[in-house]
């Protein structure tokens, strides 16, 4: 169920308005809210957002990456449903006109910049680690500099796909991009559990060549010469990737010495 509402304007230092949410699943949902027209970052970055914690006197933040691209009036946030995490166990309740507290100071490794340039870039993310991503998709610029763009997404089950499913959708039709990405995104979606025309980890997936022959590539490993590769998911995840990729002769870059992949490192509780 989506609630949507006219976006008022927010009273509290850094704080935003809740203007949309969206829940998924009973572990996944969804919000927007209102941007700061002071507020600047670059797809695929994050900031910290929360909630005050009343018994503390203090803000109870978590680390989010950004949802939405750059140039979105507001701004977007995917996270998971912790019954006992101190944040989300009470993000979750979140409604239409509720204020959150925002940091205005993104910061991220998963930004273009930190990649030099190539022919094909693969984005690689597990559960809700897709946030960033959805921002990348979303955004010309990505277009603009590569030729395809592959989302590999895995999650549990069928369920859990269902937000990155409806963004790949409906960027197909999209008035601002949607012809810059027909033709060039391509949407891998696995999962472990449910039935699924694509299952199993990515890592497997990778390491097999199973996702080279489905999308019909002439490889079995990504080339260090035009292949670029963004990585997001749990600790585990992330670590097994950058072992696959430094295999193959990928190297690890950052805002400072742009390479051949990078992995995002900041996580929500």
């Amino acid at each position: 169920m989506t609630e949507t509402k006219t976006k008022p304007v927010p009273t509290l230092p850094d704080a935003q308005t809740v203007t949309e949410v969206e829940h998924y699943t009973d572990r996944l949902f969804r919000f927007r809210c209102t941007r700061s027209q002071s507020l600047r970052f670059r797809s695929g970055e994050f900031v910290m957002i929360g909630l005050m914690d009343e018994a503390r006197g203090k803000p109870l933040l978590r680390a989010y990456s950004i949802a939405s691209p750059s140039w979105d009036e507001e701004l977007e946030f995917y996270s998971i449903k912790v019954p006992d995490g101190p944040l989300t166990s009470r993000l979750q309740h979140i409604k239409v006109g509720d204020q959150i507290i925002l940091r205005p100071k993104p910061v991220g490794t998963l930004v273009l910049d930190a990649l030099l340039p190539g022919k094909r870039i693969w984005f690689f993310a597990t559960g809700t680690g897709i946030a960033p991503f959805a921002s990348l998709m979303r955004d010309p610029d990505t277009y603009e500099r590569y030729e395809q763009v592959i989302m590999m997404h895995c999650c549990r089950d069928a369920a859990e796909l269902e937000y990155g499913r409806k963004l790949v959708e409906d960027l197909e039709n999209d008035p601002l991009i949607g012809e810059m990405v027909d033709g060039k995104l391509v949407y891998y979606p696995t999962t472990t559990r449910d039935d699924f025309p694509h299952k199993g980890r990515i890592t497997d997936n990778l390491t097999s060549g199973k996702v080279f022959r489905d999308l019909g590539l002439d490889t079995d490993k990504l080339d260090p010469a035009t292949d670029r590769g963004m990585v997001c998911g749990s600790l585990a995840f992330n670590l097994d990737i950058k072992d696959i990729m430094e295999g193959w002769g990928l190297r690890e870059g950052a805002n400072s010495e742009p390479a051949e992949y990078v992995v995002e490192k900041a996580f929500v509780d």
